[in-house]
């Protein structure tokens, strides 16, 4: 380049990029520093694999080949724009959370794929537990790891691969395997991978493995041994805002990697969450609603998990959130897509629905993957009902948005109890808040307004802010006066409550006929499928009536 031509670059506040690796995408995104603005970025979708039913699965040398190409592609769109990429001060990793990977640290290469957060194969597995925990209990482990014991967390995934694949089996034994979520995996080989890549995770990746205490903020022993998961295959934790190490190659190398948080948590900062009760609703494949509880862990009693919001400094006190989780919300508009084929486009959706403007009494339960909060029953499946010959695909759509709507306020009146402090309005964020009808209904079916951030990508921005803010960076302040306040849209709700009460009770109805659909063990004892005579998951009140069994009668007949 002439040192003409160079002179004519863009001259800028400090850049800082993210790395946002989804379970549907990976994208790399540049902010200016100073005033939080997206400069540019690049996104490629993510393959999903099932090779059976409810095993999800992604290919980890695509997701590493995916975020080469999203940097490469975003460096190049800079130059175009006459922006000088020297001025990238800082990389931040935000990834999906819980997906589980082992790799051999000598050849660099992953021993199987990706085993997807949303995956069901470990079920029996998580039955077995639960039976083996004192008084069947699922929240057996919840004083260490503030989780249930659950398909959606590490452990049970990262056990099942140790037990069912051998060469993670021969890996472990031969002192040459190394498990890690995404972040791990992608920070790992950008710093040099076999070639001196540091193996870390940070606090927020950790809290999601059911391997790592959230008081003493580190792995466990006595929860690895409950696993049966060998320390040393395990990274090492880090706070989420501190120089992890440099990029090895590329475009960037040299540039320090120096923030890392699970998509949610980074999302809570992205979202500028930093006070004691201040909420968000991420809709993404799932759909995620976290409150930032302070430097306080709070337990729920209603469903919810409590789990790492975010440590930004190696001296930084850990803050936390109480998290409402639900599998399924940008998922069953793809299912739409790919399994029904009644929608070309993941944008046709707002089209189809807005068409009818109702259901007209068609009620779908998307529990692909069982339900997540606030009833954490992985015997649960997908339903629709209320079907009649005027159904058609439009209220089907229509149902579907709703069905996101309903989830969250599953979850919001969870939270609103265990936190004892009712949200006025919930700040969203996520690919699907660009759906103006579902942004509408949530107002609807909420009864409070509804709060979206004009640029969307609140994930990524909160990985760059942490990247950005790290010590020996520093161009990134997090000081509340130095924040920049990010335009919003407001929706209100317009329906009266009554109407949209109505419309709830009827989505529970439909939720507990999904219940107890798919369960492992066998049924036996006279008591109920899994419930050992005390309903699925009601705790001693019966999925659905008496507090006897999984149906009704007492006797576990169905």
């Amino acid at each position: 380049m002439s040192a003409a031509s160079y002179s004519e670059r863009i001259t800028m506040g400090p850049l800082v990029a993210a790395i946002d690796q989804g379970t549907s995408s990976t994208r790399f995104l540049v902010f200016n520093s100073k005033t939080a603005e997206l400069i540019s970025h690049h996104q490629v979708g993510i393959k999903q694999s099932f090779p059976k039913e409810g095993w999800v699965e992604e290919d980890p040398k695509e997701i590493l080949q995916s975020v080469y190409e999203c940097m490469e592609r975003t460096c190049e769109k800079l130059g175009q724009l006459n922006i000088d990429i020297s001025n990238i001060k800082a990389v931040g990793v935000t990834n999906q959370r819980e997906t589980t990977l082992v790799w051999d640290k000598e050849t660099g290469e992953p021993l199987y794929n990706a085993i997807v957060w949303l995956d069901l194969r470990t079920q029996s597995t998580v039955e077995r537990l639960i039976n083996r925990a004192p008084g069947k209990n699922k929240n057996h482990l919840k004083h260490k790891t503030g989780l249930p014991i659950s398909t959606y967390f590490s452990a049970v995934k990262l056990r099942w691969l140790m037990d069912n694949v051998e060469e993670v089996a021969e890996a472990i034994l031969t002192h040459r395997a190394m498990f890690g979520t995404v972040d791990s995996w992608l920070i790992w080989c950008l710093t040099g991978g076999k070639s001196g890549g540091v193996h870390i995770t940070d606090v927020t990746n950790a809290s999601r493995t059911m391997l790592f205490n959230i008081h003493t903020l580190d792995w466990d022993p006595e929860l690895c041994k409950y696993f049966d998961v060998p320390m040393e295959i395990l990274p090492q934790v880090k706070s989420s805002s501190e120089i992890y190490g440099s990029v090895y190659s590329g475009p960037l190398a040299g540039v320090p990697i120096s923030g890392c948080l699970g998509d949610q948590s980074a999302a809570l900062v992205g979202q500028m969450c930093f006070q004691d009760g201040q909420a968000k609703n991420t809709y993404g494949t799932g759909c995620f609603l976290l409150r930032n509880t302070g430097v306080t862990p709070v337990m729920s009693d209603h469903g919810l998990l409590t789990t790492l919001a975010y440590k930004l400094g190696k001296d930084s006190p850990a803050c936390y959130a109480l998290e409402g989780s639900v599998a399924i919300a940008g998922a069953v508009v793809r299912w739409l897509k790919d399994n029904l084929g009644i929608i070309q486009s993941s944008a046709e959706i707002e089209k189809l629905a807005g068409e009818v403007g109702s259901s007209y009494g068609c009620y779908f339960v998307p529990a692909f993957s069982g339900l997540y909060a606030p009833y954490w029953e992985p015997s649960a499946r997908g339903i629709i009902c209320g079907l009649t010959q005027f159904t058609n695909k439009s209220h089907l759509a229509f149902a579907a948005l709703e069905a996101v709507c309903f989830q969250t306020k599953e979850i919001l009146e969870a939270m609103n109890q265990d936190y004892g402090v009712s949200l006025s309005q919930l700040q969203v964020d996520g690919g699907m808040t660009s759906n103006r009808l579902l942004m509408q209904l949530q107002a609807d079916v909420l009864c409070i307004p509804v709060v979206k951030p004009s640029m969307s990508e609140t994930t990524a921005l909160g990985a760059a802010m942490a990247a950005g803010a790290a010590e020996g960076v520093g161009v990134w302040s997090l000081t509340p006066g130095d924040l920049t306040a990010i335009p919003t849209e407001k929706y209100q709700p317009l329906i009266n409550p009554e109407e949209s009460e109505f419309r709830y009770t009827r989505w529970k109805k439909a939720v507990q006929r999904a219940m107890n659909w798919e369960t492992t063990e066998p049924i036996s004892n006279g008591n109920g499928a899994i419930s050992n005579g005390n309903g699925a998951i009601s705790n001693g009140n019966g999925a659905i009536s008496n507090g006897n069994g999984a149906i009704s009668n007492g006797n576990g007949q169905h």
